[in-house]
């Protein structure tokens, strides 16, 4: 098991250029099973997840070539509906992402439970309720067992706005016959990324970004290249480390259209960056004091689906209130063990009352001290890194793989912008 050991207190100065975004990366892998023509992406993030998901699509007989790093050649020309390893599925969330291309391309699958991270109850109803109402039919035993006999067009109501629910549903939709509308969709860049990939492969998808797509069925879909866009949570990752430790960085290729809301909140607690092209400018001088409600209430920071503020960044959100002068309360009703970090940020002397689950307020600024810490899962471990780059003295970060996962060479990214990080093994 990997660890970092972090010297905290030094400002970051340089350029850093994020990966390709993880949660696009794992829906395109699985949607080339819905071609039998040669597809080739690129900007694909060297992490953990992108890895299983790979060793998950060759087990169905599909051909990968890895050009370099960042790239994959896919070739599903046969695909063999056999029976998934359960512990690559637990591994992660997205091995559910194959129900939707495989049910459209097979009409079968044997899917065991999904894993991914440990923050509450993950349901999957509304990906099974999706495709039952394009045909196949579902049974859930110890795996789940999808089956059908050709899909036709459907009007989908999503009874939540979950991701990959929407994701499973598009890439079902696309060889369906006939006209679908799936409406309640979810619309994150990475969804936006997914319509865009498989319009260019030959799919009909229109309204893409909103949150009523109409999806009209073609018969097949041809091969081509892709290239997936800025990780916008590394972005923000990045954008935090620069504030926390008074430092100046400038993020290339940063996708910047995305994130509109995201500066507007993170504004609320004193952040600011410029943009440059495609690139932003994080400067040292932040202003890092939370700005109150009308009539000095304390504001509020609520995730809600896109494009309001994603769930996926209040970690990093919460580790920055620590140094805002001010007070603020953070409510994430996504996830009930989301805010469980929280204590590790207490050990290194910040201030935060956990109300429950899913909220805590943050008193800052307050300096932290350097401590020993777990990383629980991708978000809070980066997270805690943030916290251990501002902190006074040395930090060690234990089950940094679960960093990995969404990560691709953060320490070497965060070393050449001049922080003391290292990684070694331990027994």
């Amino acid at each position: 098991m990997d660890k970092f050991t972090v010297v905290g207190g030094i400002p970051l100065h340089g350029e850093v250029t994020p990966s390709g975004n993880k949660n696009a990366a794992l829906p395109l892998i699985a949607a080339c099973l819905l071609t039998e023509e040669p597809v080739i992406l690129k900007n694909v993030p060297d992490i953990q997840d992108v890895r299983t998901m790979v060793k998950l699509i060759q087990s169905l007989g599909v051909k990968i070539e890895q050009n370099n790093p960042n790239e994959l050649t896919i070739h599903a020309k046969k695909i063999s509906p056999t029976d998934l390893d359960p512990d690559l599925c637990r591994k992660i969330r997205a091995s559910i992402l194959l129900a939707g291309p495989m049910v459209a391309k097979t009409g079968l699958l044997q899917l065991p439970p999904p894993g991914g991270d440990v923050i509450g109850r993950r349901r999957v109803d509304t990906h099974m309720l999706a495709l039952q109402k394009l045909g196949a039919e579902v049974e859930y035993g110890r795996s789940f067992s999808f089956r059908a006999n050709g899909l036709k067009g459907a009007d989908i109501l999503l009874d939540e706005a979950s991701v990959t629910a929407t994701e499973n549903a598009i890439m079902a939709s696309v060889l369906a016959r006939g006209h679908s509308t799936i409406r309640n969709a979810a619309s994150e860049p990475h969804i936006q990324e997914l319509c865009q990939f498989l319009n260019k492969l030959g799919a009909n998808i229109q309204n893409i970004g909103s949150n009523t797509l109409n999806i009209e069925g073609v018969e097949k879909l041809h091969g081509g290249e892709f290239e997936i866009g800025p990780d916008y949570l590394e972005v923000i990752s990045f954008v935090g480390a620069a504030v926390v430790t008074k430092g100046s960085i400038t993020i290339k290729n940063a996708g910047s259209q995305y994130l509109d809301m995201i500066k507007l909140v993170l504004g609320r607690l004193g952040v600011t960056w410029d943009e440059k092209g495609k690139d932003i400018f994080v400067p040292e001088n932040q202003k890092l004091e939370i700005e109150s409600d009308l009539g000095g209430a304390i504001p509020t920071v609520n995730v809600m689906p896109w494009p309001a503020f994603p769930t996926d960044l209040m970690s990093i959100a919460i580790v920055i209130a620590t140094q805002s002068r001010g007070t603020i309360l953070f409510h994430d009703w996504m996830y009930p063990s989301r805010m469980f970090f929280t204590d590790k940020l207490v050990s290194m002397g910040a201030q935060i009352v956990l109300c429950d689950p899913h909220r805590c307020i943050v008193q800052g600024p307050t300096p932290l001290s350097g401590e020993k810490m777990e990383s629980p899962d991708i978000r809070a471990g980066m997270a805690l890194v943030l916290a251990s780059l501002s902190a006074n003295g040395k930090s060690v970060i234990r089950n940094v793989n679960q960093i990995d996962r969404g990560y691709e060479k953060v320490d070497e990214k965060l070393r050449k912008l001049g922080a003391s990080i290292e990684r070694s093994t331990e027994e």
